[in-house]
């Protein structure tokens, strides 16, 4: 599996560092298998901090193998048991099961405004699966362990001419 990762720098050797604020899969390494969602997420990263310039860093990883050795929490679709596990991550109240990779849809920018109607309590959950059904959601791989960084081997960056 090849796996995407943007920021502001290349990330040859990814840390897990404590975030500073709440994330939809909680505590780790962001990564994607949508190279146009690392490239959007390296921009923004670029505007925030103000520094650096927008790079997307390459992985790969034999997902087989980590997955078969690791712990791993799975979500198809954002179904009601993903919109649980955000809500709680966004919240900063999650207190479930601690997993070495996270894997599913992502609660990017485009459905920020849906997670905030239903943790403001005005769209019900079932109103709000229902929105997600109409949006485009991306994935994301989050690698929460140092056993799961383990398994990720650095490719490269992609070309600035690609982006």
């Amino acid at each position: 599996m090849i796996l995407y990762h943007g920021s502001n720098m290349p990330v040859s050797e990814p840390k897990l560092i404590q975030q500073n604020r709440f994330l939809d899969f909680g505590f780790g390494f962001y990564t994607t298998t949508n190279k146009g969602q690392a490239m959007s997420f390296a921009n923004k990263v670029v505007k925030r901090q103000k520094e650096g310039k927008r790079t997307v860093s390459i992985y790969e990883i034999a997902e087989n193998k980590a997955f078969e050795s690791c712990s791993l929490l799975w979500f198809e679709k954002p179904d009601e048991k993903w919109l649980d596990f955000v809500s709680d991550n966004r919240l900063g109240r999650y207190m479930g099961e601690i997993y070495d990779f996270i894997y599913g849809p992502v609660a990017n920018d485009d459905v920020y405004q849906t997670f905030t109607l239903y943790t403001a309590g005005i769209f019900t959950k079932e109103q709000t699966l229902e929105q997600l059904k109409i949006k485009k959601l991306y994935n994301q791989l989050v690698l929460a362990s140092e056993k799961a960084l383990s398994y990720l081997r650095y490719v490269g960056i992609v070309p600035e001419e690609e982006y």
